[in-house]
């Protein structure tokens, strides 16, 4: 057998080589479709993945004899990469300002302008708290249950601006004249009294709390009954005496309507109660009942203030009252104790917007005290400049004292020289028509085309 030469062996090297680069070439130009054909049918559209076997469920129980198999982490799909988080790590918040400041905002013109600085809020200034009273000349001490307290602050709002009159509450809520375990109300005044002798009025306001059984020694009384308004009479007779006693004037308030028709009906009664104790006692009896009302006489939760506009006068438990009411209620005491005032000689209490506009300082000597109407009159007359008086006054004719005397039996005569009664004279064509007419009864011809033309045929 003959040796392969070597041109022989060159050529099945180089047939080798072509033939393994050729099927090479040609595996590359099958994979792509078959790789395709995995996911896209014959018709270009995409297959749905291939459902994979459900893995096998994992064992929970084991023996103590058997082996726990060791926990494998999931298998990851590297088939599409993991989503990029959007969230930025945020830049310290001076580093941000600092950049804001920086930043440069180009204008139309194509100027560089410097973006403004923003500008702090305005403050706004709190209102001045109100000073307190030193010496005042009167005293107004509040007794009562919660809606005297109510009461009492508007009647601190009335005298706010007063520095001579101060209001102190000494009311105290869930009390009344029936239970005097809670409050004894004579006792509790009188010591009152005893340690500021200096207070000038007594303003009470109770009563919402005393619907409900009063123990009288060993028996207990029924509310509202025959025994229990005579104990009721002699607590209130009580309470007034203290007083009384030591000549404090007691401006007695009565209470509102509330929203229980039934606690309603018992609040009138314990109103007429004090009312005629008070008025036998001598005080002055406050009724304020018309102001909460309704036009058919019933409890009104909203209802006009005291500039007239509607507002809300009573909370939700139909019982105390808001600070509108509350304002309402004040005026009508704050009306008697100025009526006792003026009767006791002193000067009343001048209103909020009156006071707001009197100096504190002390009138200039010479100046007349402002005590009665005609002084201010006459004050205000000299600060008021004189007017001028204008040039050429015309002077007005003298009337004499009396006019002409006329005769009342005289004739009126006209300009003429006829009687005014007289019949007047007609002449002429009217003369003649008004004769046929009225005197003859005939009546005039009648003209073409008139209505009362009825001649046929017309024209």
């Amino acid at each position: 057998m003959d040796r392969p030469t070597g041109r022989t062996l060159s050529r099945l090297l180089m047939r080798s080589l072509l033939g393994g680069f050729l099927g090479s070439l040609l595996a590359g130009l099958v994979a792509p479709d078959a790789a395709r054909a995995q996911y896209y049918d014959g018709y270009g559209y995409r297959r749905a993945p291939a459902a994979r076997p459900a893995p096998e469920p994992q064992r929970q129980f084991f023996w103590p004899w058997e082996d726990r198999p060791a926990v494998q982490a999931p298998p990851q799909d590297y088939g599409q990469p993991a989503p990029r988080s959007a969230y930025r790590t945020p830049r310290p918040r001076r580093e941000r300002e600092r950049e804001r400041e920086r930043e440069v905002v180009r204008s139309r013109e194509g100027r560089s302008v410097q973006r403004p600085k923003p500008r702090p809020a305005p403050v706004v200034a709190r209102p001045a708290a109100p000073k307190p009273k030193t010496d005042p000349h009167t005293q107004i001490a509040v007794f009562g249950d919660s809606l005297a307290d109510l009461l009492g602050q508007g009647l601190d709002t009335v005298y706010e601006a007063n520095p001579d009159v101060v209001v102190i509450r000494r009311a105290k809520g869930d009390s009344g004249l029936v239970r005097k375990d809670v409050v004894d109300w004579p006792k509790a005044a009188e010591d009152y009294l005893k340690a500021n002798p200096k207070v000038s009025y007594a303003v009470v306001m109770i009563g919402a709390n005393d619907r409900q059984p009063l123990r009288d020694g060993d028996q207990t009384l029924d509310p509202l009954s025959e025994r229990w308004r005579a104990v009721y009479r002699d607590r209130v007779d009580a309470f007034l005496k203290v007083f009384t006693d030591r000549k404090v004037p007691v401006v007695w308030v009565g209470e509102p309507p509330m929203k229980s028709d039934t606690l309603s009906a018992d609040i009138t009664s314990l109103n007429e109660i004090a009312r005629d104790r008070v008025q036998r006692a001598g005080g002055v009896y406050v009724d304020i009942w018309p102001a909460f009302v309704d036009e058919n006489n019933r409890y009104a939760a909203s209802g006009p203030d005291l500039e007239g506009q509607p507002a809300k006068l009573r909370t939700a438990d139909g019982v105390h009252f808001t600070q509108a009411g509350a304002r309402k209620a004040a005026h009508f005491a704050d009306v008697e104790i100025r009526r006792l005032i003026e009767a006791k000689g002193g000067t009343p209490a001048l209103p909020d917007a009156v006071s707001s506009l009197t100096p504190e300082a002390p009138p200039a000597a010479g100046l007349p005290k402002l005590d009665d109407d005609a002084a201010i009159d006459r004050l205000i007359t000299a600060m008021l400049p004189s007017l001028p008086e204008p040039p050429g006054i015309p002077a007005l004719p003298v009337k004499p004292a009396a006019g002409p005397v006329l005769p009342l039996t005289r004739n009126e005569v006209a300009p003429g020289g006829g009687l005014v009664t007289g019949r007047p004279r007609v002449e002429g064509d009217a003369g003649y028509t008004l004769e046929r007419s009225l005197t003859r009864g005939v009546a005039p011809p009648p003209q073409p085309g008139r209505a009362d033309d009825f001649r046929w045929p017309r024209g």
